[in-house]
């Protein structure tokens, strides 16, 4: 590989060699498309110089020793699920990979926890511990192929988030390599501990601007022997959305409580050849675990019958289905200029106000919207659409957009509930957070990275 060929200096490309190995390296054309961009909405990407791949920690260092002393940005990355553009390669970077990290390095029965480096898969872990009678809970839709160290970046939450939370309530622990290359480690192996600035929150989430995580230990959960699943369908999304709270009135704790709408629903069938949308106009996925899953089922399924809910109790075959199904919803196709999913969240009072207003918004913009959600939480993801690209469409959908966010501001809510920042929702931070708080932001990624080398212009809103 010829120095020039890097878009580099010759001592970064020189450092790098005596860091890494030939095939960890790649200028090759296929390889900087393929890995400059996530999933995310493509607003604004360069292809990347150079594509690395580390497979252990002092590599990790040295790239990053490497790319300090010579002023080269970095965005690191994994799967490359995240679906708001953190990890979209940016104007002279370097793109550091670590999906090689993948060891499972300890799994530890009695403390109930789990060390693993940032390229382990989340379904891979799940698999490794679900033999002893574990769980990682944190469980995004692309947990099959998205990576822990991903999962932590973005905070990423999931179906499960209702029972047992996002990502930042199973990690313990962190090894995190600094801008300058050291190696720091943050947190503890004890489920409790208060010792210190909790560092460990501070970097789960920050989508790579402050650290690269290279190492995390995780707690785990007890996989449940019992569950039971309801799938209840309404004649409209409304009545759905009241469901779940009517649950929380009820003192019930699903693990899973989805909602999907019957645009959603249609485009399942379409896809899948189910017949969700012949059972009803909307549906609230249900799913209780533990020794109280039967009490539990029993108690909803009378509340919702209330609501004019149809109840059906599913044998553990069509319950899986449906779990898969609904998985499958989001991300059925990947965000486009015309083709937006959101990831907003609001107050579970406020669900059946937001859904509406969405639904008015998307008919007098005159957009296609489809609306799932992990209801539990209050976490939706309206999906807004227009079939072609011609630029009034456009003009409409990013309209409709806007006001969704500024409707959830409204209503107490938030732009993001579990997708991170990165670089598509830059232009609505500012709504959300005062410029106090982006100032304390930038001063607490200066400190961390001076040079601003770390995923530069993601997560937050750079000084004017």
């Amino acid at each position: 590989m010829a120095v020039e060929e890097l878009g580099l200096n010759a001592a970064f490309g020189a450092a790098l060699r005596e860091s890494l190995r030939p095939d960890q390296i790649s200028v090759a054309e296929g390889d900087l498309k393929t890995f400059a961009i996530d999933q995310g909405p493509v607003t604004d990407y360069k292809e990347p110089v150079a594509v690395v791949w580390a497979e252990n920690i002092t590599e990790v260092q040295a790239v990053v020793r490497a790319a300090a002393a010579h002023n080269v940005p970095l965005v690191t990355r994994g799967a490359g699920t995240g679906v708001s553009g953190g990890a979209h390669a940016t104007a002279g970077s370097v793109v550091l990979n670590l999906t090689r990290m993948n060891q499972i390095l300890e799994i530890n029965l009695a403390d109930e926890i789990a060390r693993v480096e940032p390229g382990v898969i989340n379904g891979d872990l799940n698999t490794a511990v679900a033999a002893h009678g574990l769980m990682f809970a944190p469980d995004p839709a692309s947990f099959k192929i998205s990576t822990i160290g991903g999962n932590i970046a973005t905070n990423a939450g999931g179906l499960r988030c209702a029972k047992y939370g996002v990502t930042r309530d199973a990690v313990l622990s962190l090894d995190v390599v600094l801008a300058d290359g050291s190696l720091i480690h943050t947190g503890h192996r004890t489920f409790k501990g208060v010792a210190g600035y909790d560092l460990t929150s501070l970097f789960v989430g920050s989508e790579g601007t402050l650290g690269i995580v290279v190492g995390a230990t995780v707690r785990l959960k007890y996989l449940p022997t019992i569950v039971r699943t309801l799938a209840v369908f309404f004649p409209d999304v409304q009545s759905a959305a009241a469901g779940v709270l009517a649950l929380g009135a009820a003192r019930v704790q699903p693990c899973i409580l989805e909602l999907l709408d019957g645009p959603s629903l249609k485009e399942l069938d379409f896809r899948n050849g189910s017949n969700l949308s012949e059972r009803g106009t909307a549906l609230l996925l249900i799913q209780f675990d533990g020794l109280a899953a039967e009490a539990e089922e029993a108690i909803a399924a009378a509340e919702l019958s209330k609501l004019g809910g149809s109840v059906s109790r599913e044998d553990p075959e069509e319950a899986q289905r449906l779990v898969d199904l609904r998985r499958n919803n989001r991300g059925l196709d990947v965000d486009a200029e015309n083709r937006v999913g959101e990831d907003v969240a609001v107050p579970r009072s406020q669900l059946v106000h937001y859904i509406t207003a969405l639904e008015e918004m998307a008919q007098r913009h005159g957009v296609e919207l489809q609306v799932i959600a992990h209801a539990g939480d209050g976490n939706l993801h309206p999906t807004f659409s227009v079939p072609t690209f011609e630029p009034a469409g456009i003009k409409a959908l990013n309209a409709a957009l806007d006001e969704s966010i500024d409707k959830a501001l409204e209503l107490g809510g938030t732009i993001t509930g579990e997708h991170g920042i990165g670089q598509y929702k830059l232009r609505w931070l500012a709504l959300e957070q005062a410029e106090e708080v982006l100032e304390l932001q930038r001063g607490i990624k200066e400190l961390f990275d001076p040079q601003g080398i770390l995923n530069p212009g993601k997560a937050i809103i750079s000084r004017p």
